[in-house]
């Protein structure tokens, strides 16, 4: 057993899959924390190693199991170790996790992540595994203890589940029907992380836009985006992801008249062709979303529309996908999350007829991200000898120590490199564009620096002894895909 200067526990938490698990996380190492266990020093072997896991992605039970089989000797080895699995696939195999892997102590699912810190504790004094799983909510994420990494960033959830049935997708099955947080709530807990320091929220949910359905106001996500326009000190407030069928104007009009509300829409189209779209049971179809884009453009001409697309649906025909295309080049997105559909044991998809072969899938994939990037790149271009105020984030730029630049994301979510300046992580940077890649900004034109209390926050907590949190947070990324991703969900899921 490791044992730290105040002789506690270690924890480590590996997440896996989308913001809500992030958001999981979070809550989880919250409640490690407290319980008095503290992170793992980097480079040791916690005491308790906790895997939040995914059930979209291909292959993500392959590589839960390699990792548990990775830790199985190490954990002989180590007395008093104990290891966990959350999250989606949890949800999905129970107790299948512990018939093929028998050195796990604990089994939990997506409604009971509080439970945790006492499943430990039993599977401890039991000596044998504890499987619970929940069939439905059993206290909201949000009213968890929370150990949060960034100090000016900072998801915050307003629902959780999903009262979609898109075909491709696990998630309602795993996450449950959609329950929503009241507004006071959530406003309580905007306030208190800008008190905190946090300039920047984005507001999650599986589908946002519905917010409000479970009590009655489909109208009540455009009034929590103005509502968030009245909190003192909120400089910034994102969400992720909307749902095209339910994406409403008095959103587009929050949008557009509330300051603080960035001009940065994500916002998942998954197929331009009507008929593919009815067989994933999206109810909306192209025409609908060109108009949605459109309407957002008018009301704010200066806004960056990204979204997440599937490709090689089973179905998809070369004309459905040239509509597709056709659908990217209307759109002019600034970026796209592109997925190669992939088999989801569980999914009406699974069973469909045409599943469309891995070299075609391929070959449209490439084509498509050779669209986007062309697209973007050119949307890009149009940034340059723009000054943009930029918050400086910490490890957006993967070279940024070989470089000595800063990084960080413009208003509209734009990744941008900034020539090196007296900044910290939370400070605003306002700078001249110079440069365009598809997929970043390089600002050398430094105007002017303005610090902030995220950056005293950031400063404070760097200057604190480090007690460990256990997930990374801070924006979505933007950026090429990986080579061979798979499929999406709706609740737009990134590694």
């Amino acid at each position: 057993m490791t044992v730290t200067e105040a002789g506690a526990r270690t924890y480590e938490v590996r997440t896996y899959g989308c913001q809500m698990n992030v958001h999981d996380s979070e809550r989880l190492s919250g409640l490690l924390e407290d319980a008095g266990y503290v992170r793992a020093p980097e480079g040791e072997t916690a005491d308790v190693v906790v895997f939040n896991t995914c059930a979209v992605r291909e292959n993500a039970d392959n590589r839960l199991y390699g990792n548990l089989g990775h830790l199985r000797p190490i954990k002989m080895a180590k007395d008093g170790m104990q290891i966990a699995v959350g999250g989606c696939l949890a949800q999905k195999d129970q107790g299948e996790i512990v018939r093929k892997a028998p050195w796990v102590d604990v089994v939990f699912g997506t409604h009971n992540i509080g439970s945790l810190p006492v499943l430990l504790e039993r599977a401890r004094i039991a000596q044998e595994a504890q499987v619970e799983i929940k069939d439905s909510l059993e206290t909201f994420p949000s009213t968890l203890p929370t150990r949060r990494e960034s100090a000016y960033a900072a998801w915050v959830a307003i629902s959780v589940g999903c009262n979609n049935t898109c075909t491709f997708c696990i998630v309602p099955s795993l996450r449950g029907k959609e329950k929503d947080r009241r507004p006071g709530d959530i406003l309580n807990e905007v306030r208190t992380l800008v008190d905190q320091g946090v300039l920047e929220i984005t507001l999650l949910g599986q589908n946002v836009n519905t917010y409000g359905v479970e009590f009655g106001d489909r109208l009540a996500f455009g009034k929590l985006l103005r509502a968030c326009g009245d909190v003192e000190g909120l400089e910034r407030v994102r969400f992720t992801s909307p749902h095209p069928a339910a994406f409403t104007d008095d959103v587009i009009h929050a949008m557009a008249e509330t300051p603080n509300v960035m001009h940065q829409l994500h916002m998942p189209l998954q197929s331009g062709s009507d008929r593919v779209l009815k067989a994933m049971r999206r109810s909306y179809r192209a025409e609908r979303y060109l108009g949605i884009i459109d309407r957002v453009r008018a009301a704010m001409p200066d806004a960056a529309i990204s979204t997440d697309i599937i490709v090689g649906f089973p179905g998809e025909t070369e004309e459905d996908f040239q509509q597709t295309l056709d659908v990217v080049r209307a759109s002019r997105f600034a970026n796209a999350f592109t997925f190669q559909y992939s088999i989801r044991p569980g999914t009406p998809a699974a069973t469909m007829e045409d599943q469309v072969p891995k070299a075609v899938v391929q070959e449209r994939y490439e084509r498509l991200v050779a669209l986007q990037e062309e697209i973007s790149w050119e949307e890009n271009k149009k940034q340059v000898g723009r000054t943009l105020e930029v918050l400086i984030a910490e490890g957006e730029g993967r070279k940024d120590d070989a470089t000595r630049r800063l990084s960080g994301r413009a208003a509209d979510n734009r990744l941008v490199h900034l020539a090196a300046v007296d900044a910290r992580p939370g400070d605003m940077v306002t700078a001249e564009v110079t440069y365009a890649a598809p997929h970043h900004l390089v600002a050398d034109t430094v105007v002017s620096v303005r610090r902030t209390r995220a950056g005293d926050a950031w400063e404070a907590r760097q200057a604190a002894p480090d007690t460990g949190r256990g997930v990374n947070l801070g924006m979505p990324t933007i950026g090429r895909p990986p080579a061979a991703p798979e499929s999406s969900s709706a609740c737009s899921a990134r590694p």
